[in-house]
């Protein structure tokens, strides 16, 4: 049984955080009560911005001992409101804890604090001449969101997703001990994996404070492709062909004409004109240019074998900046233009995104409803916006409810699982449930017990 925040709780943390990184009450802004899609809201009572495992350890310590709710929270970018602190309690925020500690070249790894955000990571490796591959659209996310929901991004369809690249975990258990789990070795089968247990646990297994994480060197070339289809069907019916030619792309993503015109108007920009209804943005990398230029030339005919009508080489920066800032603007794009929405982020085996995106575009129909999508073709994770537009609140949700159902039904029928790449946090628990089943919802609630008896740790959430 959790308890509620009481004025000599308050009392005691006034003696352990300083009041400018403790805020209570009505010191709380209304930012920390929900996530970016703003689909759950919930106020802490308290908020704590750490700066120290030490200080998270301490924090933890006296919590599971009045067993107060505990939520970490680092930028506040999650879809799924799986920051957000549904039993009130204490918000455990990280963003201050953001120090890369150590970049180890001779083992290539690089070892940070869990308020790191990944653009700032990025940009640290790479002007050193290595390359952290995992590249999950929002940029700002702090590397510790990334770990809790095993963020993957374009490039997941050859370099993988987060949990490929963690070594290593400095993590604080309920009770407030602080554990190291993994090493800087790069094969481990030295018994459970408990480090991957953590990775995508969404914060309810322990509360991550440091990780240390692979690079890769840096490739030197890079191009991308921008190839236009007349057809969704025939865009996506190309990606497993492209893929067994060997050409090793780096991102294979898709996206149709009404998504591209969405980002255009949020932009003010142009895209470079397609003229068709979808189209497949292709990136190769690599340490050589003749090499990477071969590949991206053997897709480029067979693009046009398969009834592209053209294929853009992306290699001016003007060219460059309208492709990629349009791409990355898609989901600002979408919510912009729309009163409210909601996101539905599953992931289907490859061969099965048509079936899935004819079912959506049916069900737009039936629910009279704006359904824009797009994804990541190379590895079957789609992003399916439901708009609320001219519907009135209450029939909104209604139809929400109506389409998630219908959504998360085919995915599974398909092979496929509710989230991709975003999480499950508040807002997908029951698909989540429904798709595992009982024995699945059982074991995963005793590992939650294992590591939180108390049940402190981000409560209500995942399966919990």
């Amino acid at each position: 049984m959790l308890n509620r925040v009481q004025p000599q709780d308050v009392e005691y943390f006034r003696g352990l955080i300083p009041a400018e990184r403790l805020l209570v009450g009505a010191d709380i802004g209304s930012d920390y009560s929900h996530d970016e899609l703003e689909g759950v809201h919930r106020s802490p009572d308290l908020v704590i911005r750490a700066i120290s495992t030490e200080e998270v350890s301490r924090v933890l310590a006296y919590a599971n001992k009045r067993c107060l709710p505990v939520v970490t929270r680092g930028s506040g970018t999650g879809l799924v409101g799986g920051a957000v602190a549904i039993e009130g309690g204490i918000l455990l925020e990280t963003t201050l804890m953001n120090a890369i500690l150590e970049l180890d070249e001779r083992n290539f790894t690089v070892t940070v604090q869990a308020g790191v955000l990944l653009m700032d990571l990025s940009k640290y490796v790479e002007e050193r001449g290595f390359f952290y591959p995992p590249d999950p659209g929002e940029k700002s996310a702090t590397l510790g969101g990334n770990i809790s929901t095993n963020a993957g991004g374009m490039r997941a369809v050859k370099y993988g997703v987060t949990r490929d690249y963690v070594l290593a975990l400095r993590a604080v258990l309920p009770d407030g001990s602080v554990e190291v789990f993994g090493g800087k070795v790069v094969k481990n089968s030295s018994g459970y994996s408990l480090k991957d247990l953590l990775i995508g646990a969404e914060g309810t297994l322990a509360v991550i404070t440091e990780a240390t994480l692979r690079l890769l060197p840096l490739p030197a070339e890079n191009i991308s492709l921008l190839c236009p289809f007349p057809s969704f069907h025939q865009a996506i019916a190309a990606v497993p062909e492209l893929l067994q030619l060997g050409v090793d792309p780096t991102a294979v993503e898709f996206f149709t004409r009404d998504v591209i015109a969405l980002a255009e108007d949020f932009l003010g920009k142009r895209f470079p004109k397609i003229g068709t209804d979808a189209a497949l943005l292709l990136t190769f990398d690599g340490s050589d240019a003749a090499e990477v230029e071969a590949r991206s030339e053997k897709a480029a005919r067979l693009c046009l074998t398969l009834g592209a009508p053209d294929v853009f080489i992306v290699d001016t920066d003007e060219r460059k900046s309208a492709v990629w800032s349009a791409r990355g603007a898609f989901l600002e794009a979408i919510k912009a233009g729309a009163v409210q929405m909601d996101e539905c982020d599953v992931v289907v085996p490859r061969a099965n995104i048509i079936p899935f995106v004819e079912r959506v575009e049916q069900l737009s129909r039936e629910l009279d409803m704006r359904i824009p999508y797009f994804g990541h073709a190379g590895d079957g994770n789609l992003h399916i916006y439901l708009c609320r537009d001219g519907l009135s609140k209450d029939a909104f949700e209604q139809k929400l409810g109506q389409g998630f159902a219908v959504l998360y039904e085919k995915a599974a029928e398909l092979g496929g699982m509710v989230s991709g790449e975003h999480g499950i946090g508040w807002a997908k628990r029951g698909y989540l449930e429904d798709r595992l089943g009982p024995l699945q919802v059982a074991l995963m609630a005793r590992v939650k017990a294992a590591f939180d008896s108390n049940g402190i740790l981000n409560p209500h959430k995942v399966c919990t």
